[in-house]
């Protein structure tokens, strides 16, 4: 008698894929270097408290033995402080373990693909096939004829016995144009960021790697400026984003904006575009003669204003501003709906767990987008 197939689901015990004692510490000690702003020796003082809580290492592999393998593969190395006193860094290496690791938590789910550029919704001249045909023009590059089809329809129209080929049975496929995107990235680090016991920059840190690696990695014709405002606006560069910090701030939106403008102004892109991700209110200005007005009690309206202003002005250079409003107060999401409709542009109001994801699918959909 034949043994029969039988089809079905077969189960059995979960086992993790395979990891070095190595690689596993690694991937604890990416995410606490982050936490700790690149603090080298608070970032291992962590990893041994878990090591004595979940038994992370055993005598054949020790944290010393993991410390010793970080300055051999190159991720860590000496370094002179700010006080004088000699410690242990991170390096270039490092940073980009972090940005990526950053880029597969938080867009993992994303298909891979080859490196490209931000289609419109405009066909034309360009080098993305549509796979629609229309009828050859004047002007139309031989190289974009699509030989199958006009030899196709050469048989139609004229048949095979008598085979003759004309410039009436000529198609071309449509091609898209390819736009390159500009966007602005500001990142409020106002203290608020850290009050109430709940660590808001460090999630706004990680979106930030993730969206420079996904830009520098997948769309590198795209340009990504990132900015920090407190009291005052300034760039940062994509290699200090690990050892990012909250201060002692009020929160100029007005001046992140400004600036954020400023840069923008200076690409030749068409597409632009301003991510904001905040938590607080407006509670700061610079005036003219260089000192600051202040007030933390609510929504200055001399301040409230002047955010109004900026964000009609973003309107008129054709810059839509996306704001990702991490906090969840009714009356900052008052300010936020006017400021939004002042801009024309959009406004999310989300926890910490899906700011990353938030923020990638508002990319993808604005990517495909060309702003006249």
């Amino acid at each position: 008698m034949k043994d029969t197939i039988k089809n079905g689901f077969y189960f059995k015990t979960y086992e993790a894929p395979f990891q070095s004692p190595f690689d596993k510490l690694f991937t604890i000690f990416k995410e606490l270097i982050t936490h700790t702003s690149g603090d080298f020796d608070e970032a291992i003082d962590w990893l041994r408290e878990l090591d004595k809580e979940y038994k992370l290492t055993d005598s054949a592999y020790t944290i010393d033995d993991f410390i010793e393998d970080l300055k051999k593969k190159g991720y860590i190395r000496d370094e002179l402080k700010d006080d004088g006193t000699t410690g242990t860094g991170i390096t270039a290496k490092t940073e980009r373990a972090i940005r990526q690791q950053a880029l597969d938590n938080i867009f993992g789910n994303l298909k891979r693909s080859g490196s490209g550029n931000h289609k419109t919704k405009h066909a034309g001249n360009g080098d993305e096939h549509t796979g629609e045909f229309r009828e050859f023009h004047f002007g139309d590059g031989l190289e974009r004829i699509s030989l199958t089809e006009s030899l196709r329809n050469a048989q139609i129209n004229n048949g095979v016995a008598d085979f003759m080929l004309t410039e009436n049975d000529l198609v071309v496929e449509e091609t898209q144009y390819k736009s390159q995107m500009s966007t602005v990235l500001m990142i409020d680090i106002s203290h608020s960021m850290i009050l109430y016991g709940e660590d808001r920059i460090t999630p706004a840190k990680k979106v930030a790697m993730a969206l420079a690696e996904l830009i520098t990695t997948r769309y590198p014709k795209d340009t990504l400026d990132i900015l920090v405002f407190g009291n005052d606006a300034w760039t940062i560069a994509i290699r200090d984003l690990p050892y990012l910090k909250v201060g002692p701030f009020h929160t100029n939106t007005v001046a992140g904006l400004q600036l954020a403008m400023d840069l923008l102004r200076r690409k030749k892109n068409t597409n632009k575009q301003i991510f904001m991700i905040t938590d607080g209110k407006p509670s700061c200005v610079r005036e003219r003669d260089g000192t600051y007005y202040m007030n933390s009690n609510g929504l200055d309206e001399y301040i409230v204003d002047k955010c109004y202003n900026e964000a009609q002005q973003a309107r008129k250079l054709h810059i839509p501003i996306t704001t990702f409003m991490i906090a969840k107060d009714p009356y900052l999401q008052q300010f936020v709906n006017r400021f939004t409709e002042a801009n024309q542009g959009k406004a999310f109001y989300t926890g910490l767990k899906g700011l990353g994801e938030m923020i990638f699918e508002d990319y993808e959909t604005n990517r495909k987008k060309r702003i006249k």
